[in-house]
């Protein structure tokens, strides 16, 4: 009866960890109960059996282990969720594009600190420089950094 629950203990634990390592990588909750069931099965082992046969489960526990990550890895599994690509564009590439500093706008909304300008026909967010600015008044752009627009009265 005890090799039947240390089998039992161990098999399931190894199977959770394989699960973990070919099916559903990164979720570390099944790889993690798996550990737990495998050191419960060498713990159950250490209780149950004289200590030759305790260190001799736990090595081959540990070998078949360190067997299904190797295996998992070679596997090519990881590779399905690795990023590729790399991503070259913004989000706002060209959204500024001529505007200069010392440009005269019109306040569209009032500024608590954003709100809404337009500079020429085209309408954009800004922040004002110094805080409540007024709808309907002519503004300034004091600086353009960072795809942010700076204003002032």
């Amino acid at each position: 009866m005890a090799w039947l629950i240390l089998l039992s203990l161990i098999l399931f634990g190894a199977l959770l960890v394989l699960v973990e390592v070919i099916f559903v990588p990164g979720t570390t909750v099944v790889g993690v109960l798996g550990l737990i069931f495998t050191f419960m099965g060498i713990y159950y082992a250490f209780l149950s059996f004289p200590a030759g046969v305790a260190y001799t489960v736990a090595g081959l526990t540990i070998i078949v282990n360190i067997g299904f990550i190797v295996y998992g890895f070679k596997s090519g599994v990881w590779g399905r969720f690795a990023l590729k690509q790399t991503i070259i564009n913004g989000t706002f590439d060209g959204r500024l594009e001529g505007l200069e500093e010392g440009q005269k706008g019109m306040t569209l909304s009032d500024f608590k600190p954003f709100g809404k300008v337009e500079f020429g026909d085209k309408i954009y967010e800004a922040k004002s420089e110094g805080g409540f600015i007024a709808s309907g008044t002519v503004v300034t752009i004091l600086k353009i950094a960072d795809n942010k627009i700076i204003i002032k009265p």
